[in-house]
């Protein structure tokens, strides 16, 4: 499978925290996706993107948070993480990844 113009726009960034260090000891990637993707597409992006086989999606939606900025209220952006179980013997390094 080739990776198309679409998969980029599907998949924006990894997220390298503490808790997606923890998931990849499960064989899991944490990536940013856009709002509008859904699990297949995220599925055929990363399987396309770096060559890997997926077992599973999981996504979540984490809400902006509401922060002052020079006394004016204002709200962060709400962001769509994709949790992505690889099938064994599959790895992704998110180092040199997108």
């Amino acid at each position: 499978m080739s990776a198309k113009h679409e998969h980029y726009d599907v998949i924006r960034k990894p997220i390298i925290t503490e808790k997606a260090t923890m998931a990849s000891e499960h064989n899991a990637v944490v990536f940013e996706v856009t709002m509008a993707s859904n699990k297949p597409m995220i599925k055929e992006a990363v399987e396309a993107l770096f060559g890997v086989k997926v077992k599973a999606v999981n996504t979540s939606i984490t809400k902006g948070k509401a922060k002052r900025f020079r006394g004016q209220m204002g709200r962060r952006k709400d962001v769509k993480k994709a949790y992505v179980t690889l099938e064994e013997g599959n790895s992704i390094d998110v180092s040199t990844g997108l």
